[in-house]
């Protein structure tokens, strides 16, 4: 088929504009399909993360959810603690790097290493927020703390571990941070104030032996 002039000056200019904005046309072809392709690259990247970060968390959980409430062995515990920090080192974004951490930090209190469990806990405080699957609640949250005002308490330094707990807004866990406030008072030997506190707690619902004797020893 023969092709007019007007045709020809289509083509022609149908070449001058490949030759000028072909090339970034494919590269923008190129880099939207790959947008997609990344984002499903993406997301199976990261569903693969999940799952291994699982897998350890649940290695952590077999070990410390034993049926018979036996104590853990020193080998048992140093596992956890490995585990946590295959967690923090490997998935740091991920919930289960900071809910096994402070099931490390639980094995290092009871290494009797309290430096180290407060360097677990703050991680887990200092990490809680951001990263591309992470998920932490308030319950994760304010155990750490509670247990953060606990180790900073056994390491002797009842005024700082003051300070720490009155930052804390304890929520639904009323009892337990009215009940280490008044331990923390009991070392500072200012005794009504801890009176205070355990009757605190008492309100807030709790019913603990412990926390009776607590009370008597004051009252006596």
């Amino acid at each position: 088929m023969a092709i007019d002039s007007a045709d020809e000056e289509n083509v022609e200019a149908l070449k001058k504009w490949w030759q000028e904005n072909g090339k970034q046309l494919l590269i923008s072809v190129f880099v939207v399909l790959g947008g997609i392709g990344g984002w499903d690259l993406y997301q199976n990247s990261e569903q693969e993360s999940r799952n291994a970060a699982s897998d350890i968390y649940e290695e952590i959980l077999a070990l410390t959810l034993k049926t018979d409430n036996e104590p853990l062995s020193d080998s048992e515990r140093e596992n956890i603690i490995s585990y946590g920090q295959q967690l923090r080192e490997e998935y740091p974004t991920s919930s289960y790097a900071s809910f096994g951490t402070l099931f490390a930090a639980a094995a290092e209190v009871e290494n009797r290493n309290l430096s180290q469990a407060e360097i677990l806990l703050n991680w887990i405080l200092e990490n809680s927020t951001g990263g591309l699957f992470s998920s932490t609640e308030d319950g994760l949250l304010l155990t750490t703390k509670l247990r953060l005002g606990r180790v900073l308490l056994a390491q002797g330094d009842a005024a700082r571990a003051l300070d720490f707990v009155n930052t804390v807004d304890p929520k639904e866990f009323e009892t337990g941070f009215a009940e280490l406030r008044g331990d923390i008072y009991v070392a500072l030997d200012q005794l009504e104030e801890a009176q205070d506190a355990y009757s605190i707690a008492q309100q807030a619902g709790s019913n603990s032996d412990a926390l009776r004797m607590k009370l008597q020893e004051l009252a006596n």
